[in-house]
């Protein structure tokens, strides 16, 4: 390669491998047929789609609003606001609340982990409006909460009414914003998340089962949350990890808890046996050196300030291109953390990634002699 750079940007192509006995690629079938309104599958960490219906279609929710209404606490709780052992005091307009229930009783006081576990497990709508209440001292005002968390996370097509799921006029959310939401469950809060994978919990002596089915099922599922109202349809938001891959399937509108089940299994072992998720960069791992100009350094560290990974047809790992963009020119000052050159995979024709690396350096401005020895080298440029 030249030394002398005519143009704008420096692109290096290379092959992850080229290896002539690599695994040939195995080409994914059409998803499986559900008898669902809306799905969609998508990666956990990489949010990439691995199959869809209609994900965009305005649905009535019906008690999946319920993750939202725990990311709320959630968030609560992570930020200090609450505590799990905090005592809420039921109102009666909580204990009044219809539709499933943990059997909380007006007057009484519960602790936060309980009426999260009365939700969560039980699917409680008195729990879902204690805790409404609690933090936001009124449902309403809660809901406001929910859709400023839902704008934060990118839940454009989503709009909350109330805590529970209960039928109300402008209460709707997507599959695709329910994937987005429930990644966000996941990895924002993976200690309290464990709590979605609890098969029975009991209150007031009444013992109740987790209605996801699929967590007696299949032991790599973990969450998240059933629902189901007549406008709704019966609907499943479950989450899956294997062998460090994990799945997240929505499936809205089904029309009974079996065909929910069922769907969400067929949609879930669908996504695990025609893809793979691979880690290409750990954070602050070096992926390339770039040249810095009138620099105290002369070379640079680039990389990733956060793991990244990539979601692919299974098999075909080895068949990705990846191509740098570099500047020609860089001169110093540049920061650590600082974007420098973007790097874009492919798989064929299909761009799957591009992102920035950064400088994992300090590139502070060189000694007088060294930018004036710069600046001769550059004009040969």
């Amino acid at each position: 390669m030249s030394t002398r750079l005519s143009c704008a940007l420096l692109t290096l192509v290379f092959l992850f491998a080229t290896n002539a006995h690599a695994q040939s690629m195995m080409p994914a079938p059409a998803p499986p047929i559900i008898g669902a309104k809306s799905y969609l599958v998508v990666d956990g960490t990489t949010g990439h789609e691995l199959a869809s219906l209609d994900p965009d279609s305005p649905l009535a929710p019906a008690s999946l609003t319920k993750i939202m209404t725990t990311y709320v606490v959630f968030k609560a709780l992570s930020q200090g606001q609450i505590q799990l052992d905090d005592e809420v005091t039921i109102s009666e307009r909580a204990w009044r609340t219809p539709g499933s229930r943990m059997f909380i009783e007006v007057g009484t006081r519960v602790r936060i982990e309980d009426l999260l576990m009365g939700m969560i497990v039980q699917s409680g709508n008195d729990a879902s409006v204690a805790l409404a209440e609690h933090i936001a001292g009124t449902e309403g005002v809660f809901a406001q909460m929910m859709n400023q968390y839902g704008q934060q996370l990118g839940m454009l097509s989503s709009h909350f009414v109330n805590a529970t799921g209960l039928p109300a006029e402008g209460h709707v959310t997507t599959a695709r914003d329910l994937t987005t939401l429930a990644r966000a469950l996941i990895n924002d809060f993976p200690d309290y998340y464990a709590r979605h994978a609890v098969k029975e919990f009991t209150y007031n002596d009444i013992k109740q089962s987790n209605r996801n089915s699929l967590l007696w099922r299949d032991p790599s599922v973990d969450g998240i949350k059933t629902g189901h109202t007549d406008a709704a349809g019966y609907c499943l938001v479950s989450s899956a990890l294997r062998d460090g891959m994990r799945i997240v399937a929505v499936v809205l509108g089904t029309s009974s808890t079996r065909a929910r089940t069922d769907g969400s299994q067929a949609l879930i072992n669908y996504g695990f046996r025609f893809f793979e998720t691979r880690l290409l960069y750990k954070a602050g791992e070096e992926v390339t050196t770039a040249r810095i100009w009138k620099s105290e350094n002369i070379t640079s560290r680039l990389g990733v300030l956060e793991d990244l990974y990539i979601t692919v047809p299974r098999g075909s790992y080895d068949k990705l291109e990846s191509t740098l963009d570099i500047p020609a020119i860089v001169e110093a000052p540049i920061a650590a953390g600082q974007p420098v050159a973007e790097l874009k995979i492919s798989l064929g024709t299909d761009q799957l990634l591009s992102t920035s690396l950064r400088a994992l350096d300090d590139n502070p401005i060189g000694s007088f002699w060294q930018r004036t020895k710069d600046s001769i080298s550059l004009w040969f440029e």
